[in-house]
């Protein structure tokens, strides 16, 4: 997948907009959904920052149920494709489509000539029978630091194994420095890049050239709540994306 057929598949030419709920229980995570549709964005992303992942599975039945055409992504916390993508694949098969998984860390070692964990994961995915959308972490927060002279390097042997590179800044709610979605885009040329922390309406604007995704919860938060959307914030970072994409 390329930038073009990125953007093409979710009709916005400038940066898609996929808030990340924080999952507390069904009704919280409706009323989050709810208000993102309001407000016109392409998918949301559910996460279980409190509980195990098993926890989440009925959360995300229940939310498909309710909602079978909304773009749906999760996130199962600490988890990678290893173990999710196996969980992916039953869901798909009773009829539960997740169109997206994001893993926090998509074991790329920059360090290595061959990615074996990948490689593993990769196989996983393919034979777990999972038809959706895989954003990789790559040298991203909370992991195993990446030196910033191999972010280029990184995003080049990530590319392969992932429709959607993912990265961060150094933490949850900060931003990323602009020098390494820059080495990002090099290394991706022309593949899709999500950013997954510190988007808020009020720097959104410089990741627009370079970031293809925003994958966006604090930065939309109501102060000191980190279950909730603001929906005046989200309205204000719809507005600004698509001042963006309507921009030569």
């Amino acid at each position: 997948m390329n930038r073009h057929e990125f953007h093409k598949l979710f009709k916005s030419p400038g940066p898609v907009v996929t808030p990340v709920i924080h999952v507390l229980d069904t009704a919280q995570t409706m009323r989050g959904v709810e208000i993102c549709v309001k407000a016109g964005v392409a998918g949301v992303f559910l996460i279980n920052h409190d509980f195990e992942k098993e926890r989440l599975v009925p959360i995300i039945r229940d939310v498909r149920a309710a909602m079978p055409g909304l773009w749906l992504g999760v996130n199962f916390l600490a988890v990678t494709g290893r173990d999710a993508f196996p969980v992916l694949g039953e869901l798909e098969g009773e009829g539960c489509s997740v169109d997206a998984y994001w893993a926090d860390d998509a074991r790329m070692d920059e360090r290595e000539d061959v990615q074996r964990e990948a490689e593993e994961i990769a196989a996983i995915r393919a034979a777990s029978g999972w038809t959706g959308m895989y954003f990789g972490g790559t040298a991203f927060k909370k992991q195993r630091p990446v030196d910033p002279s191999q972010y280029e390097h990184s995003a080049v042997i990530a590319r392969p194994y992932m429709d959607v590179v993912t990265t961060s800044g150094p933490a949850t709610g900060q931003e990323a420095d602009g020098t390494k979605i820059v080495d990002f885009r090099r290394g991706l040329d022309d593949a899709p890049l999500a950013l997954a922390s510190g988007i808020t309406p009020e720097n959104a604007a410089r990741y627009g050239r370079d970031v293809d995704c925003f994958l966006v919860a604090t930065g939309i938060a109501p102060p000191g709540d980190f279950y909730s959307i603001d929906p005046a914030r989200l309205d204000a970072l719809m507005a600004i994306t698509r001042e963006m994409g309507a921009t030569p």
